[in-house]
């Protein structure tokens, strides 16, 4: 039985059968507020090719009433199973169906989810379709390729608000009449429902008129900034409407902040719906600001990626979310007026750095990733679609010329506009305006899995003059289980000569930029120079490979890493370091010394903040257990005096104190904390404001010094859903066999939870420092997991699979028991996914032990 998954060749012979006209959809949601089931009414006109035929329209419905084909009344009960509508005896030309069922709020954040917000007691709809998930809502043919035009009908509650792709009309008795769509996709389509807050603008430019919304609940309004979120969004539309030359293609854009969202946000054309986290409810560092505006200006991009042109399957998703990733930094980077035209070296220091990551994996796969169906393509939102792809991209405008890129993309626009595409399309468009023959170059970047690392060969005379400079190109063996052979790929690189100025700064004097391709490349240009203190390869970071520093270069680099006058080259070395201590050629103790004597000439917030994070699991995961105290000692020490020593009120001050709450461990700095949040000590300058004060509540909570009363005490100060989520970390941190079992329960014996309460309760649970509490988990976590995984919805499921595997336990019981289940339990591909991707990790920090333990030696 299919179940609620569809394969690739019963997508293709379905779109041969099959061309969708339109969808009238009617919903009664006036039992929102109660919640349970809402009554939908779906009408289908779609063209058949051939008569005498039968397919099949999906749903996920706990009740069908009516199902009526071309006039006809079909039995509900024979023709609805396992999420499908069998469609018998279709005819030639036009066919007309309709389906009357009740759908069911969720509270999983797939379909339609439904939260109640604990400041007002009212509820708040949205929807989230991606990948497969208009099913649950209305009766559709759930497939990206089977475009229509949708118009929904929605009844609500009295003084609610209703906003979907189209314009908002004015409702009439509570009911919303909304106009149809263009043709597009079943799974950008979009419905937001409930007493929403809202801000209006427009943007106007050369005779065009766009109108802008902002939504978010009441309880968030005070914080909404607006004006800052508009001013992002009229960027975006001067700089890709002038680099794709095609006008924004839809009559409104909203932007709609929604609570317990389990991505960063959705593309639905015209209704943007983005995580309210983004409602910024506390001071944040600037770095925030930077990932909230791209996260804007990546789906303002799918509006034509991804929502004018749309993949046909998605094993070329990469090609919305790549194309996304990357105009979202370009756009950063260059438009007019910017507030982070360093964008490139946030993309290096986060982006890149998740792609190397994933690649190293064995479900590592290649950028057109081989999609058979449905439960493939929903693992694989990964760092190789977004952030490989992305950087691939990087390199083919690097490869083609950027007039060249953006002229085959404005073609591509205009050729397929409201139609779908493969990626030979997009090749062809680029391959016109360029003069290029990409076949090669897809095949070896888009078409093969793995990374490739990149070594300087460098030889110098007695007086310091390079002699010999060659670059040598490595393609490592692939993870054990993942398909595929090690691949050599062409590479448009610049190596950069960085020499220290008088006044100890690292400058760049020389750049040389070139082709690499094999195992070998001359480098010419060099030859005769003196040699300069560091050499970086890839430097202005254009292509996506490992790097590593000769050990000249290296050795400047560890001493005067900080001391790079340009943000990019630090954030590539940075990253250089911090892939070599995952790959356990630097011991986690020198990867500290190293962070420790540049971080504090580190101006890049952003950077900064990944730094901590990366010492952080470096010291918990990668140092030999022997030594993991003392290094947490040296750092948490490190990050007060940073604290102390930080400009009052600064973006740095702030990173710092969150830092310093992470692992903050002695009597002293556990007081310290406290003392915080009664007030009776401050740190100049330090808001010790509601989002800080949790992160100080959930450390006392861990090591034991808060208990249930406080952290009741604690959310009655902040009664909010935000808080709701905080309390719940902070009483799944405590450290009491009582507090693990109630986590336990409520998350994997319960269904109960709402996903964003059950992301916070893992979250909790999982502690570092608790090893040896969490260590009986492990048994239950295998025991318990597979009926976990066929009774939950996917994002429940991933969650608890991912989330609760024993990660903490680094040892070769770990993977034996690992190996065990994956043996004997028979799970379906993705959970087998996620399972080996987490073994690995596992199987890597032994590795990083055993080098910090020799280190030692």
């Amino acid at each position: 039985m299919p179940g609620t998954n569809l394969t690739r060749e019963e997508a293709r012979q379905r779109a041969t059968l099959l061309t969708v006209d339109s969808y009238e959809i009617d919903l009664d949601l006036t039992g929102a507020q109660e919640g349970g089931t809402y009554r939908s009414v779906t009408t289908v006109r779609f063209d058949v090719a051939e008569g005498g035929g039968e397919s099949f329209i999906d749903l996920v419905a706990p009740t069908v009433h009516e199902v009526t084909l071309n006039g006809d009344a079909l039995d509900a009960a024979e023709v609805f199973q396992d999420s499908r509508i069998a469609l018998p005896g279709l005819l030639p030309g036009r066919n007309i169906l309709r389906v009357v069922a009740d759908c069911a709020y969720t509270n999983t954040g797939e379909g339609l989810h439904r939260f109640v917000d604990p400041v007002d007691d009212q509820a708040y709809l949205y929807t989230q379709f991606e990948v497969p998930d208009a099913r649950r809502v209305f009766a559709s043919f759930e497939q990206p390729d089977l475009k229509a035009t949708f118009q929904f009908t929605v009844k609500a509650p009295e003084g609610w608000t209703v906003v979907s792709n189209s314009p908002t009309p004015e409702p009439k008795d509570n009911v919303w009449e909304f106009e149809p769509t263009p043709r597009i996709s079943s799974y950008i389509t979009a419905l937001i429902v409930g007493p929403y807050h809202s801000v209006h603008s427009v943007y106007e430019k050369d005779g065009q008129s766009v109108p802008l919304g902002i939504y978010c609940r009441p309880s968030l309004a005070e914080h909404l900034d607006a004006d800052a979120i508009f001013e992002v969004t009229r960027q975006g539309f001067d700089w890709f409407q002038e680099k794709f030359d095609y006008q924004y293609p839809f009559k409104k854009y909203d932007q709609l902040f929604v609570p317990e969202f389990n991505a960063g946000a959705m593309e639905n054309a015209g209704a943007v719906t983005i995580r309210d986290q983004y409602v910024f409810r506390s001071k944040v560092t600037d770095a925030a600001y930077e990932v909230r505006a791209a996260t804007i200006l990546h789906e303002l991009a799918h509006m034509w990626f991804g929502d004018l042109v749309t993949m046909e399957w998605w094993n070329d998703l990469w090609l919305n979310e790549s194309f996304a990733t990357y105009a979202e930094a370009a756009c950063q980077a260059d438009a007019p007026g910017s507030k982070w035209p360093h964008s490139w070296t946030t993309f290096a220091n986060q982006m890149k750095t998740w792609a190397y990551r994933q690649d190293q994996l064995p479900s590592t796969h290649p950028i057109m990733a081989d999609i058979s169906d449905l439960d493939d393509v929903l693992v694989n939102f990964d760092g190789i679609t977004y952030a490989k792809g992305a950087s691939v991209l990087k390199q083919l405008v690097a490869y083609v010329g950027e007039d060249a890129f953006f002229r085959g993309v404005q073609a591509y626009f205009k050729r397929h506009a409201f139609g779908n595409t493969r990626l030979s399309d997009l090749l062809g468009a680029l391959e016109e305006t360029s003069g290029r023959d990409l076949k090669t170059w897809s095949k070896a970047w888009l078409e093969t899995a793995g990374i490739n690392v990149l070594r300087p060969e460098i030889e110098t005379d007695a007086d310091g003059v390079i002699t010999s400079f060659a670059i040598r190109q490595e393609a490592p063996a692939l993870p054990a289980g993942a398909k595929g052979e090690p691949t050599l790929r062409p590479h448009r690189i610049a190596i950069g000569a960085y020499d220290l100025d008088g006044a100890g700064k690292l400058v760049r004097g020389d750049r040389v930029e070139l082709d690499v391709d094999g195992e070998l490349t001359a480098v010419p240009q060099l030859v005769g120079k003196a040699r300069p203190a560091v050499l970086l390869l890839n430097d202005d970071d254009l292509s996506y490979a490992k790097v590593r520093l000769d050990e000249q270069s290296l050795a400047v680099v560890t001493e005067h890493l900080g001391d790079f006058t340009e943000s990019l080259p630090r954030a590539l070395c940075w990253a250089s370091a911090w892939d070599m201590t995952r790959d356990a050629e630097l011991p986690t103790r020198d990867y500290l010394s190293l962070v420790l004597s540049g971080i504090g000439k580190e101006s890049d917030i952003g950077v900064v903040q990944s730094l901590h994070r990366q010492v952080k699991l470096a010291i918990d995961q990668y140092a030999a257990p022997t030594a993991r105290e003392a290094l947490l000692t040296r750092w948490t020490e490190a990050t007060l005096a940073h604290l102390r020593a930080a400009e009052a009120g600064s973006d740095h001050q702030l990173a710092w104190a969150r830092a310093f709450a992470a692992t903050a461990r002695t009597p002293e700095q556990l007081d310290l904390l406290d003392a915080l949040l009664d007030g009776t000590k401050t740190v100049e300058g330090l808001a010790v404001d509601t989002e800080l004060r949790w992160a100080f509540v959930q450390r006392l909570a861990a090591v034991g010094r808060f208990g249930g009363s406080e952290i009741a005490a604690e959310y009655e100060r902040d009664k909010t859903a935000a808080g709701e989520r905080h309390a719940a970390t902070a009483r799944a941190a405590r450290p009491t066999e009582a507090a693990k079992a109630e986590a336990w329960e409520s998350v994997v014996e319960s269904d109960k939870l709402p996903n964003a309460v059950q992301e916070a309760v893992i979250a909790g649970f999982v502690q570092t420092d608790q090893r040896e509490l969490l260590a009986a988990y492990t048994e239950r976590y295998f025991e318990a997991l597979k009926d976990v995984w066929g009774s939950r919805s996917h994002e429940m499921a991933q969650q608890i699979a991912v989330g609760l595997y024993p990660a903490v336990q680094v040892s070769q019981e770990t993977l034996d028991r690992t190996d065990a289940w994956l043996a004997s339990a028979e799970p379906n591909a993705a959970l087998r996914r996620l399972v080996s991707e987490s073994r690995s990790g596992v199987e890597r920090a032994l590795k990083a032990q055993a080098a910090d333990a020799a280190a030692a030696e």
